[in-house]
């Protein structure tokens, strides 16, 4: 399926192209987006054209930080009215809530997971696109955005206890310094932000709490009207739980509030299986991480659920027509060879 975003995403890219000495209506359109959505922020476009946009001016650039560039004069009502629905919460765990519930409806490509320790809590950020190819620059575009919204609702002196990227490190750190206000860590597991248990209960500067519920409403109706199948919803649960190394159908199925034979029938009316959605995010999620040659090919297999080396490359191999070490050393995105069958019942 083709994922859109609404094209507020691209707040600020035409300053930082011109910045760079780029034309931005040039690269739009090499990348396949159309020069109105940088007049309307509620039009919809595709996100997977959107990360091929920021990839392209990276390199065209020649820097390593084009999209965390554009996150830096963000705020709010970039969300449009989800970010008023945030910005009104009556504390930073109801904001995260909602961010968490309704962000489908500004970007079908970005997913959120919250888990919360004894101590702190992981706001776990991860973007699921169409396209294999590269997302280096929309992941710190995203990221950025995220931290700039909580610095917004907690104030200025509030600070993350950590930032992680999966990507390697760039050659020039200072806009990440300036970002995040702080060191950041690089080639970590999945990207994330790590705040203080006691950040939850924390009330955002800007909380109006009595309107909230106005906005909620509002949101709901528009969330009633994506009528996203079962099988999308499972699919965005994976692609964010595969890399945690906790995803089964089980947990798919209790954070759907229903249980695994349910998910199963369900998942089989559309004509899919868990397997099928399974083996899909580990491809697209494989190609990615081979693309970071700080992470080793093991370190790749036992990231993608996979026990043993020997059974990852025989998987990839199923999928891909080479082996792992072989792809990474030609360099070329892979186009996937669609399994077998995609009512598979067995995993890989």
């Amino acid at each position: 399926m083709k994922r859109l975003v609404r094209s507020a995403t691209l707040s600020g890219y035409t300053e930082v192209a011109r910045s760079l000495g780029l034309d931005p209506l040039r690269i739009l359109g090499e990348a396949g987006i159309p020069r109105s959505a940088l007049d309307a922020a509620d039009s919809l476009i595709c996100a997977s054209a959107t990360c091929r946009l920021l990839e392209m001016s990276a390199a065209a650039a020649g820097v390593e930080d084009f999209g965390l560039r554009m996150c830096m004069g963000r705020q709010l009502s970039v969300l449009g009215p989800l970010g008023m629905v945030i910005r009104d919460a009556p504390t930073l765990r109801d904001a995260l809530a909602a961010l968490t519930r309704y962000l489908t409806l500004h970007s079908e490509a970005a997913l959120l997971d919250i888990e919360v320790g004894e101590r702190v809590v992981v706001i776990r950020m991860s973007l699921m696109v169409d396209d294999i190819g590269a997302t280096r620059q929309a992941n710190e575009m995203v990221l950025g955005s995220l931290y700039r919204i909580l610095g917004e609702l907690l104030g200025p002196a509030w600070r993350a206890r950590r930032i992680c990227l999966s990507h390697g490190a760039p050659k020039y750190m200072a806009t990440h310094l300036q970002v995040f206000g702080g060191p950041v860590e690089f080639g970590c597991d999945f990207n994330c932000i790590v705040c203080e248990l006691k950040d939850l209960d924390a009330v955002p500067q800007t909380a109006h709490p009595g309107l909230v519920r106005y906005a909620h409403a509002y949101l709901d109706s528009l969330l009633a009207r994506t009528n996203q199948s079962l099988a999308e919803k499972v699919r965005r649960m994976v692609f964010s739980l595969l890399p945690t190394g906790h995803c089964s159908i089980e947990r798919v199925a209790g954070q759907l509030g229903i249980d695994r034979r349910t998910v199963h029938r369900r998942l089989m009316q559309e004509g899919i299986t868990f397997s099928a959605i399974l083996d899909e995010v580990r491809a697209t999620l494989a190609v990615q991480y081979l693309g970071q040659p700080e992470r080793s090919v093991n370190y790749v297999a036992e990231l993608l659920g996979f026990s043993m080396h020997s059974a990852f490359a025989r998987w990839f191999r199923c999928r891909f027509g080479c082996s792992p070490s072989v792809w990474r050393a030609d360099g070329v995105w892979p186009v996937p060879v669609p399994p077998p069958s995609t009512l598979a019942t067995s995993l890989p």
